[in-house]
């Protein structure tokens, strides 16, 4: 069954992501507005710093639901993402019923008294009044077994407890998944969401952003900076600084009182852009070479 959308169109779902400072293209716009819409999860992909993780949180604010994150790693097991048991509330309550004379079974102890809920089985079980929105942060970096964890959930927006039963969401919660694509995801992962890439912005819809994001930054800085942020990318950087560095490079100056960027101020703090030594001097480099030009 198809949930009432929270969003009744795409620029509703634009509307109110500018309203919390995140400006989305139209084909964002589309992507989120029918994930929520037809109730599927959705899976954000590209570069590190173009915006997947605060898109997610922009959503959340949007529709004033708390995000439900869960930050992958290698080795992330199911307890940390499905559910656990309270193993220190059982032991208690077996030392209890032995102090009293009487003895607990199976069947008392894998209730849910004792259940804890992981980010998952807590969006399942979300009963807040808007629908809850997951995030599953780079998803990427767990292996191919616990991306099995989480079909169930993906596809059927549920999670199976195998001593109490499956547990189902009386709403779809709106499901974010983020990749940098440091490895390939699987297909049957894949099946189970709409897909979006974000690229990276055009220099002057990534000035927009920085603006709003760095609103007392002045528009002369903030155009030479995004035009010397693009204009880097284009060279063999380890790590090619996104817009969340941009912003960063930017608030930065604007800390420091700069209006305009000039090259011994912008040596000093290419610190926020450069990730790596190498990276760090090439920048230098270019900076000497004319800065945005």
């Amino acid at each position: 069954m198809v949930e009432t959308p929270v969003f009744v169109d795409r620029e509703a779902v634009r509307a109110a992501l500018e309203a919390q400072g995140y400006l989305a293209d139209g084909a964002l716009t589309t992507a989120i507005f029918l994930a929520q819409a037809l109730g599927q999860p959705l899976l954000l992909e590209g570069e590190p710093g173009v915006g997947k993780t605060s898109a997610a949180q922009a959503i959340a604010r949007s529709v004033g639901s708390e995000l439900i994150r869960l930050q992958c790693y290698e080795g992330i097991s199911a307890g940390e993402a499905l559910y656990e048991w309270n193993y220190p509330r059982q032991l208690l309550a077996v030392r209890t019923a032995e102090s009293r004379g009487a003895a607990l079974e199976d069947d008392d102890l894998f209730t849910e008294r004792f259940l804890v809920d992981r980010p998952l089985l807590r969006a399942v079980r979300w009963s807040g009044p808007a629908p809850a929105v997951v995030l599953l942060d780079e998803v990427d970096r767990a292996d191919h077994e616990f991306e099995a964890l989480l079909y169930e959930f993906l596809g059927e927006n549920s999670v199976t407890v195998p001593e109490l039963g499956t547990f189902r969401a009386r709403r779809a919660p709106i499901v974010i998944l983020t990749s940098n694509r440091t490895r390939e995801l699987h297909d049957a992962l894949k099946r189970r969401c709409l897909y979006h890439w974000i690229a990276y912005p055009s220099v002057a819809r990534a000035a927009a952003i920085v603006r709003r994001n760095v609103p007392s930054s002045a528009d002369a800085l903030v155009t030479a900076a995004t035009a010397f942020v693009a204009r880097v990318r284009d060279t063999d950087l380890d790590k090619p600084p996104g817009l969340a560095e941009t912003i960063d490079w930017v608030g930065a100056l604007g800390a420091l009182g700069v209006a305009a960027l000039d090259e011994a101020t912008a040596i000093e703090t290419l610190g926020t852009l450069a990730k790596t030594p190498d990276d760090l001097e090439t920048l230098q480099r270019l900076v000497t070479e004319g800065v945005g030009g």
